[in-house]
């Protein structure tokens, strides 16, 4: 799995905030394993569940534009 913004900012978070992954499962209310899979990267999660994790610092997942060059659009 490869370590993405999103595995990078939890991981800060839940450092800065002095939490295990332990507690981080126990506080949002996701297993141990979703967030040991959230914080290494893994590219399928559920958003649902991303967001349980987020809301206990304040933040939730959403749309980022991104460069027209990263993407193809096809009509």
């Amino acid at each position: 799995m490869t370590k993405t913004r999103l595995s990078a900012y939890v991981k800060e978070k839940r450092k800065l905030y002095g939490l295990t992954q332990e507690d981080l499962s126990q506080k949002s209310g996701v297993g141990l394993r979703f967030v040991r899979d959230l914080e290494q990267g893994k590219p399928t999660l559920r958003i649902d569940k991303v967001n349980q994790v987020l809301r206990l610092f304040g933040a939730e997942l959403g749309p980022v534009e991104m460069p027209r060059d990263a993407y193809t659009f096809q009509s």
